[in-house]
């Protein structure tokens, strides 16, 4: 019988082998584990949207700027090359680690552990990989990084007419469906489902 330690008052408690809907903390009654149904299913649906949203937040037209007849279009991608070519090294790497690279290898984590589980065919090192997405998960900042733009948005109003394109409303999107799906994911289940010892 599997045994976990409350994260309030660090009781060991034993938990029963049926699955419930919420385990309680027989000491102080705080929540050990909430059962979320179809946990897999709907994580790897929503990965799959995610990344669907990504590709076109990054291919399409994120902004359009006219002011006196001039039109200039910017994609996602633009501000990280230019901050680069002025220069701003850290800052450019920064904005592309945590707005990019990081929600992409969650993206690609997620999507490596979940096709496979939900076959029931756990792939190698998934482990690994699940560990990964545990460690890189506060490093991936959509939110703020939209944040900004909305300010932006908001300041650069005064200065020029801002046309949003596609992409803003994808990227708006992007950030509510990744929160979903690591919202949605169960991860007692998923380290059931991955750990094949007997």
């Amino acid at each position: 019988m599997p045994v976990v330690a409350c994260h309030d008052c660090d009781l060991l408690n034993r938990l029963p082998d049926e699955a419930a809907a919420t385990l309680l903390c027989a000491r102080c009654g705080a929540v050990l584990q909430k059962h979320k149904p179809d946990s897999i299913e709907r994580s790897l649906a929503l990965t799959l949207a995610a990344l669907i949203l990504f590709i076109v937040a990054n291919s399409f037209p994120f902004l359009a700027m006219k002011s006196g007849g001039f039109v200039q279009e910017t994609k996602l991608l633009t501000g990280i090359v230019e901050l680069w070519r002025q220069e701003l090294y850290g800052l450019a790497s920064l904005v592309l680690i945590t707005c990019v690279l990081v929600p992409l290898l969650q993206m690609s984590c997620l999507l490596y552990i979940l096709a496979p589980l939900k076959y029931d065919r756990p792939v190698p090192h998934a482990i690994r990989a699940f560990r990964l997405l545990r460690h890189i998960a506060p490093w991936g900042m959509l939110e703020i990084f939209m944040l900004g733009i909305l300010v932006a948005l908001v300041k650069l109003g005064k200065m020029a007419t801002i046309v949003p394109g596609i992409s803003v409303f994808a990227f708006g999107l992007l950030v509510l469906v990744m929160a979903a799906a690591v919202t949605v994911l169960d991860p007692p289940l998923l380290w059931a489902r991955l750990d094949r010892r007997p």
